[in-house]
């Protein structure tokens, strides 16, 4: 059953990274996989319960008679419930952070971006349009970000050609801005909900081989593209509407929302609660801000101007059901011991941190960076930290090397394919970019970024230690 097991997730997988070719939703196919697997796994699942919960199942029984009915109950109750448990947490993060960002968004709260990005001059405009979508990612999830700033590019480019460049360098900064946050990504999310990093010395260590892997691929596409850009005429809005929020609100409401997203670490923090329920007592602030803001608008059943349309929402609630199929994929996968065996063939066969760095940055270019990341993170367990343990299992402690290093190239490796990451899959949507045109074009600038990145997370640890 092992082998049914791993054979029908690998085969998932397969479907996984050719999505943009078989066009079957990955989202789909993860939870078909993830809940296959649990069902193989509860129909001979007394073999692994003995040989791993052997003392748990003991007291479980407390005494009856062992029998397939308590074995299954035993599975279900203390085994599958526990996985639930943490991507329950993992799911009601991620939806409140997208509905805080729904309320600010539909109230108009980005509305200087577009302001700032109208300019001819190309240097300006992009990397201004890096920088913006560089910060907005470190505390925003990278899918919204790049939506946001494609649709934006939309209304000020004319140029189609410009557009794909530009969204390239879009996709790029979103994902160095997303991976030195704890809450900038879903994968910076997971490592720090297994206590593998801190806050503070994730950030410190990957916050400047970010910003290299942004600048680089920026600089080099700079180069691609004209001196001036071809703007597309200003649609200007109707000044006299009265149903539009003053400056004052837009950026209080934008405080709250932001600045509460940035206190959820700390709020982790000082009362050792989930980051989830952080992130639910900022959505509650920004909730009744909105309300009382709004009041006028609400009474007299006026309609709030939605932004990013019902497409986005669409798309996060799919990011949200792939974490969750991969996240059963993962757990089934460490139940039956595939996880273990893969770290001990990691151990035996590669003992190098860097290598098997490089390895997930560049398989995380075809396989989702989220599947990779989140397996990556379960191969091994969080050591403590001993003296006279040798260099390489001190990179596996917490704040040890294979943890940040498993972010910061499963999110920059991502970047080598616009298949690698949902803002990839994004771009290719919004702008028709195909894998051909990104991999002639524009991956040889991401992995020059990436191999940087990777060097200057050298250069800054060593002198951190």
């Amino acid at each position: 059953m092992t082998i049914a097991i791993v054979i029908v997730i690998l085969l998932g997988y397969l479907f996984i990274a050719t999505e943009h070719v078989t066009n079957i939703n990955k989202s789909l196919v993860a939870m078909f996989c993830g809940t296959v697997g649990w069902v193989l796994f509860m129909c001979t699942g007394g073999t692994f319960v003995n040989a791993v919960h052997a003392e748990e199942y003991a007291l479980f029984l407390d005494g009856a008679p062992h029998t397939i009915r308590s074995t299954q109950e035993f599975i279900a109750s203390n085994i599958f419930m526990r996985f639930v448990g943490q991507v329950g947490s993992l799911v009601l993060y991620l939806l409140a952070t997208m509905s805080i960002i729904e309320v600010l968004t539909n109230n108009e709260c980005f509305f200087f971006v577009e302001k700032w990005l109208r300019r001819r001059n190309t240097a300006s405009m992009l990397w201004l349009t890096v920088l913006i979508t560089f910060l907005l990612s470190t505390c925003i999830d990278n899918l919204t970000v790049t939506v946001l700033m494609l649709m934006i590019l939309r209304k000020i480019l004319r140029n189609s050609k410009q557009r794909m460049y530009i969204g390239s360098a879009v996709v790029i900064a979103a994902s160095c801005g997303g991976c030195w946050t704890v809450i900038g990504d879903v994968t910076g999310l997971m490592v720090w909900a297994k206590g593998a990093v801190t806050a503070t010395n994730f950030s410190a260590a990957l916050v400047l081989p970010a910003l290299v892997a942004a600048a680089i691929p920026t600089a080099l596409i700079q180069r691609q593209l004209p001196e001036y850009l071809d703007l597309d005429r200003p649609a200007y809005r109707f000044m006299g509407d009265d149903s539009l929020l003053a400056l004052w609100q837009k950026l209080l409401l934008l405080f709250f929302g932001i600045g509460g997203l940035w206190f959820v670490p700390s709020f982790h923090r000082i009362t050792l609660l989930p980051p989830f329920l952080g992130a639910l007592c900022c959505l509650g602030v920004v909730w009744v801000l909105n309300e009382i803001i709004n009041k006028s608008r609400i009474r007299t059943e006026q309609p709030q101007n939605i932004s990013l349309g019902r497409s986005l929402q669409y798309e996060v609630l799919q990011v949200i059901m792939y974490c969750v199929g991969v996240s059963l994929c993962v757990g089934v996968l460490m139940e039956i011991g595939a996880m273990q065996a893969a770290g001990k063939w990691l151990d035996n066969n590669i003992h190098s941190i860097f290598l098997a760095s490089a390895f997930m940055g560049v398989l995380s270019s075809v396989l989702d960076n989220i599947a990779l990341v989140m397996a990556g993170i379960n191969i091994y367990p969080v050591l403590e930290s001993v003296s006279n343990q040798s260099g390489y299992m001190q990179s596996f402690v917490q704040n040890g090397q294979y943890w940040h290093l498993i972010s910061l190239c499963g999110n920059i490796g991502g970047c080598l394919l616009p298949i690698g990451s949902v803002a990839g899959f994004a771009l290719m949507r919004a702008e028709r970019v195909t894998v051909w045109w990104y991999l002639r074009r524009i991956s040889l600038f991401a992995f020059i970024g990436w191999a940087a990145s990777v060097g200057t997370y050298f250069l800054v640890d060593y002198f951190l230690r």
